[in-house]
């Protein structure tokens, strides 16, 4: 299923390209860049079914990794990002507060818990990259995925905690969802001035997770089993 997506969404965008259509949202060097990074970082049994018990924020940097490498390969549409972000968001926000509430720990069954629900998001993120949901893969979307890539490095590195994380998260599905809102205002294209408005919300994200990336607060860096 996987694959016979891509090779849809490769289509489409190849007829796109070979119809003379102007795109000013897509550009050869953001799909040679949707082409070269899904391989990287490929979807696991792991990612979809198997949770990581003890380290919540590397099974959340793994599940925005997914959604970055689903917007730059056009398997994702803005709008299945943004809902899979708000649950997302939710998750880290309560991985924070139970974090809080316990002095920086998580018991046995809030791990349990968190671990359930990374599950039907885990499932939720297959089923948005295997429907028949595709997008050419554009300059937009991929700057959707850049911040995604952001975050789940700054979760990885130990740079940023849960509770930014989902601050961040929160703010990224917010602008996902405008794009998605435009795109269909708009019959799938974005004008000059909705780009516009995407680029400053997106600067202002930025903004944000560099913020939290650099200030005093950290978390401990997720250890890889091995």
């Amino acid at each position: 299923m996987q694959l016979k997506k891509r090779i849809v969404t490769m289509a489409v965008w190849s007829a796109l390209a070979l119809s003379g259509a102007v795109l000013p949202w897509t550009s050869a060097s953001a799909y040679q860049t949707a082409v070269q990074t899904d391989p990287v970082h490929p979807v696991t049994e792991a990612d979809r079914s198997t949770a990581k018990p003890n380290e919540p924020n590397g099974r959340e940097a793994d599940q925005d990794q997914r959604v970055a490498n689903g917007l730059k390969t056009g398997e994702m549409t803005s709008g299945e990002a943004a809902r899979v972000d708000r649950t997302q968001a939710n998750i880290d926000q309560q991985v924070h507060d139970d974090r809080v509430t316990n002095g920086g720990k998580l018991t046995a069954q809030e791990h349990q818990r968190v671990n359930s629900e990374q599950n039907k998001e885990s499932r939720q993120i297959y089923d948005a990259k295997h429907n028949t949901n595709t997008i050419a893969p554009n300059q937009v979307n991929d700057r959707e995925a850049n911040q995604q890539q952001r975050t789940a490095q700054g979760l990885r590195s130990g740079q940023e905690t849960s509770g930014e994380a989902a601050r961040s998260t929160a703010r990224q599905s917010n602008v996902d969802q405008q794009s998605h809102d435009d795109r269909v205002a708009n019959g799938g294209a974005l004008n000059a001035k909705q780009k516009q408005q995407l680029n400053r919300s997106e600067n202002r994200n930025s903004r944000q997770i560099y913020n939290q990336k650099h200030n005093a607060r950290t978390h401990p860096r997720p250890r890889r089993k091995g």
